[in-house]
């Protein structure tokens, strides 16, 4: 009876190890998917787009005092010459980051495509 009982608590003991086993993987970098069209229109392409960007944002005082964070989407037309207008506001946040986006959207320097086109672009805002 007694072995009975050791091979019943050993054969439990196997099994329970391998159900509670974990295996440990690397965190994976955060990788950025979206692809922005107007990008290929930047010198340097999507990366030196995105970097001036962050760059270029002065975080406004009062978004900073309220803690404001969040995506504004602006959105332009990119003329045949590289100059850009038209400029809209398609989201924004609050606290002046609309407003900051704009900014600097409107000082990106683009190539010139040969035609004209609307396009959108996000800049993000984080603490």
């Amino acid at each position: 009876m007694k072995a009975k009982h050791t091979i019943l608590a050993a054969f439990l003991a196997l099994f329970t190890a391998g159900a509670f086993a974990t295996t440990t993987e690397a965190p994976k970098a955060a990788v950025q998917t979206t692809k922005f069209p107007v990008a290929a229109h930047y010198e340097g392409g999507q990366d030196s787009l995105v970097a001036h960007i962050k760059r270029s944002i002065q975080y406004p005082a009062a978004a900073k005092r309220n803690r404001v964070m969040g995506q504004c989407i602006v959105s332009f037309l990119l003329n045949e010459d590289g100059s850009t207008s038209n400029f809209k506001i398609l989201k924004e946040v609050g606290s002046g980051t609309g407003a900051e986006a704009m900014r600097v959207v409107q000082n990106l320097k683009f190539k010139a495509p040969g035609y004209s086109q609307t396009y959108s672009l996000p800049v993000n805002f984080k603490l």
